[in-house]
């Protein structure tokens, strides 16, 4: 990260970013612009952040949470054209800074993004019933560090989404109608990993189509969610060209949806298998720096495939329970009936890999992962 002049970090509040950076960076110094005081000095005049560097020739700055005073990019870009400091830029949301026409450095800083707690983070058991055990743990609590080793999750979830409408949302001045916008917050929690309906969230929330399409690109803006686009290449197929919309955490959802058990067989439960796995792919695309995309594929006559990586790459179906069959294919065969398709997975709770006629393979989730993470699977 430090061999570049300048590297943006980017993550949702509490995911590790502030303890990571003091970890691997202990001798840099900081500038923690949650500090009011602090904050309220730079803000009057940026130039103090210059003159200070300027003094002080440190190797290394880290500017923490820098959305609260997007004008001091103004001064890094200088420092970073006439001196050798470095300056890692860490926040929780661009938003503020690109709508403000902020200086995001113009191709001088990397961008990284730091995602909760992965498995390869966790340590999963190859051993099924093991491995049930932390997956349980996973999609109760979510996979934020602090709300993951909570012996009771519950508090904490309630808190991270009522600070999230104080902090980011009330004294951000993100939106007008705070209510409005917590109703909405319901209505993505009901509906997380469906189809997009903007129509029906907005008439749940109270307000129009447009701002609910606002929320949603707010929701993006702040690092709390992301949309998954359905793949749209198709030979005879009709397709459904819909996105879909996933929290960031399955912890988070759950907080949202009233802290309701986990209870394994249900509905619920499978949404959250999906999430948390299509979450895991995402870090792992991340931290691996590849730039494949993901999308789903749904016919209008309600053929899925959960997640597409790339150009066919990898086809995965996630079913949350064991003893999978050729029932539970249709949807990839479907799919490979049109495309050529590397590879195509059924991600399950079963114990054990097997393959299924026509090659689909079925495996059991934490292999699956830790396959992902050693490289094994693309």
């Amino acid at each position: 990260m430090t061999d570049h002049p300048a590297a943006f970090l980017w993550g949702p509040r509490k995911v590790g970013k502030s303890t990571l950076l003091r970890q691997q960076f202990p001798d840099a110094v900081f500038y923690d612009l949650l500090d009011t005081d602090l904050r309220l000095r730079l803000q009057i005049r940026p130039a103090f952040l210059r003159e200070e560097v300027l003094a002080k020739s440190p190797t290394l700055v880290v500017l923490d949470e820098i959305q609260k005073v997007p004008a001091l990019l103004d001064e890094v870009h200088l420092l970073i054209e006439r001196t050798s400091t470095r300056f890692v830029l860490c926040g929780s949301s661009a938003r503020k800074l690109r709508r403000g026409a902020a200086n995001l450095l113009g191709g001088r800083a990397w961008r990284f993004e730091l995602f909760p707690l992965t498995t390869a983070e966790i340590g999963v058991p190859v051993d099924a019933a093991r491995a049930l055990d932390v997956l349980h743990r996973v999609l109760s609590h979510g996979t934020i560090p602090a709300h993951f080793l909570a012996e009771r999750p519950e508090r904490a979830l309630r808190g991270y989404v009522r600070d999230y409408l104080t902090e980011e949302i009330q004294s951000e001045a993100l939106v007008r109608n705070v209510p409005a916008f917590a109703r909405f917050l319901d209505g993505v929690a009901a509906t997380h990993g469906r189809l997009l309906n903007y129509s029906n969230v907005a008439r749940d929330s109270g307000v129009s189509a447009k701002t609910v399409r606002e929320y949603y690109q707010l929701l993006e803006d702040t690092l709390l969610g992301h949309r998954l686009a359905p793949w749209r290449k198709t030979r005879a197929r009709r397709l459904i060209e819909t996105e879909k919309f996933y929290l960031f955490d399955v912890g988070v959802t759950r907080a949202l949806c009233g802290m309701r058990p986990v209870v394994p067989g249900t509905d619920e439960y499978g949404r959250a298998f999906e999430h948390f796995l299509v979450e895991e792919v995402r870090a792992w695309l991340s931290y691996s720096e590849s730039d494949l995309p993901i999308s789903f594929w749904r016919t209008s006559t309600g053929l899925e495939v959960d997640l597409i990586i790339g150009d066919l790459d990898l086809a995965v179906e996630f079913k949350a329970r064991a003893g999978v069959d050729g029932r539970d294919a249709r949807g990839l065969r479907a799919l490979r009936e049109e495309h050529r398709v590397r590879r195509a997975v059924i991600v399950s709770l079963d114990s054990a890999r097997r393959q299924l006629d026509g090659g689909i393979e079925v495996w059991p989730w934490q292999l699956f992962c830790r396959a992902l993470w050693d490289g094994k699977l693309m």
